[in-house]
């Protein structure tokens, strides 16, 4: 297990953290209870952007892709495209 290393930043560990709560919202929509698990996964993408929002670009490791402006928008719109669609297709009858 040399390979594998633990994050250098406290951005990285917010992803792993991040990326840990998305795959639960999958598992959650694989399972059937796809509204919740969608609600999940943008939760998730909630938890992203509230860390760069927060965090320097020297630590925010993983979660910087581009400009801080950027991965802000990118994730917002994420966030609140996931939330809106767990909320807004009705259920069927």
């Amino acid at each position: 297990m040399s390979w594998l290393k633990k994050p250098s930043t406290p951005g990285g560990v917010i992803y792993l953290f991040v990326l840990a709560i998305l795959i639960t919202g999958l598992v959650m929509v694989g399972l059937g209870t796809w509204r919740t698990g969608v609600a999940v996964m943008g939760a998730s993408f909630a938890v992203a952007f509230l860390a760069r929002l927060v965090l320097s670009d020297e630590r925010a490791g993983m979660l910087r892709i581009r400009r801080r402006f950027v991965d802000l928008i990118t994730m917002a719109v994420c966030c609140s495209g996931m939330v809106a669609l767990a909320f807004v297709i009705p259920t069927r009858s």
